[in-house]
């Protein structure tokens, strides 16, 4: 066993939901530091007691920075690194015009390859830790993006996109083509280091009853597998889907009929649910993953934050690039605030951070794992600098309690607000 490492500052984790009932800021509590080793949180406290935990171990004083768990990011397509940020369509004309020429391409597993390894770095950079991907159709998408994430010891989730309609020549499988590639991605990597697959449709408009079908048996075999798709994400898309599927009860009903509703699924988006849809998704423990970027980018929706966190859904926040706009949790926390702001419940600092963190694990159904700062959990963590630029250091500055001082930095911050990243015990991204 080594040493370990210790670091210092203003260390922050969650005792429970800050949407829980009671004062948001009293989830959470404040520690001098956190202590790592071999991969692990090995104990939190003051510094004395880290000291005295791991003699011997070095010690990184980060002043008055924040440290809490690194960013986890539940709902992405890393092959739409490049395209992120193009200009003006809705989600039907973003597919046809931007994503599926370009999902084409990941067919040449040297350019999968050169994505998945770009995509890693850039959100690194923002502090993220973990992530839940959407792959291409093909298995040579999902190689190289495990991959990548094993070759940097981290945790995520990934699966191949199925699509057998509403596509183009080329980005289409088959019923049975999709559940045997499927399955041969799961045997080959599932549970395998850090690394957890994801089962995923990508949504029902590109996949027929047949394969829909498939996919659903699939996970009935594979329960310990994620299963990830989109519900409910703009107006002319429900239209689309009850075109589709005119014996459905509701959008929802088009994943629940076919086996695809349960405990380990990820319905992206949800902005337009029907209440039967909100009560299927609560009494199944499903997660709901909020794309507050992505959903004002496309113009899709506000979601309903206060109103389903209030039924008790499970709730995970995600920048969904590249229809979102940005590869930042930190920009994505506060597009989440003004979402809550236009719908007359603004969200308090400490729900921001929960929601990128021990929310986003929850939704997973990792929060044993990563998340949080607590002892034996997964060693990812970001700090933050809360006077990365002049702006924010002249607001922080003012600030009376920590919340203050670090809302500036989720208002305006960006990548220069990451002073460093770790991810399995080890830093990846240090800036001065």
């Amino acid at each position: 066993m080594g040493t370990g490492f210790i670091l210092k500052g203003h260390v922050l984790a969650f005792s429970r939901s800050p949407f829980a009932g009671g004062r948001p800021e009293d989830a959470a509590r404040l520690g001098e530091a956190v202590a790592v080793q071999d991969g692990l949180i090995a104990g939190t406290g003051t510094l004395a007691e880290m000291q005295a935990l791991l003699p011997g171990a070095q010690v990184s004083n980060h002043g008055g920075r924040l440290i809490l768990a690194g960013f986890v990011d539940a709902h992405v397509h890393y092959p739409q690194t490049a395209i992120i940020a193009s200009w003006g369509k809705r989600l039907i004309d973003w597919l046809n015009s931007y994503t599926f020429p370009e999902e084409m391409r990941f067919a040449d597993r040297a350019y999968a390859d050169e994505i998945a390894g770009r995509y890693l770095d850039l959100t690194a950079a923002h502090g993220t830790t973990t992530v839940c991907s959407y792959c291409t159709i093909h298995r040579e998408s999902v190689e190289a993006f495990f991959a990548a994430a094993q070759a940097r010891g981290q945790r995520v989730a990934a699966g191949k996109t199925c699509m057998d309609r509403n596509a183009p020549d080329g980005l289409r499988d088959t019923p049975q083509s999709a559940y045997d590639a499927s399955e041969a991605l799961i045997a080959r990597w599932h549970g395998v280091d850090r690394l957890d697959y994801a089962i995923t449709p990508r949504f029902s408009p590109t996949s027929t009853p047949e394969q829909l079908e498939a996919m659903g048996a699939l996970w009935a075999k594979h329960p310990q597998c994620l299963m990830q798709t989109h519900l409910s994400e703009q107006t002319d898309e429900i239209a689309w889907v009850k075109s589709l599927f005119p014996q459905a009860r509701d959008y929802l009903d088009t994943y629940e009929e076919f086996g695809l509703l349960g405990a380990r699924g990820l319905y992206g988006h949800a902005i337009h649910l029907e209440e039967r849809e909100r009560h299927r998704l609560r009494e199944f423990g499903a997660g709901l993953i909020h794309c507050p970027t992505s959903n004002t980018f496309i113009g899709s929706g506000l979601f309903d934050m206060a109103g389903l966190m209030a039924e008790g859904q499970r709730i995970g926040l995600a920048t969904d690039t590249g229809g979102g706009s940005s590869f930042s949790m930190l920009r994505t926390m506060a597009a989440a605030y003004e979402i809550g702001q236009l719908r007359g419940t603004p969200l308090h600092p400490a729900q921001l951070l929960w929601l990128a963190t021990q929310g986003s694990a929850t939704a997973l159904r990792m929060e044993a794992k990563i998340g949080n700062i607590a002892a034996g959990m997964e060693a990812d963590l970001v700090v933050l600098d809360l006077a990365s630029t002049p702006a924010i250091a002249q607001r922080s500055a003012r600030a009376e309690d920590l919340w203050e001082a670090v809302f500036p930095t989720i208002m305006m911050g960006d990548d220069r607000a990451i002073a460093e990243v770790w991810i399995g015990g080890k830093p990846v991204q240090e800036r001065r």
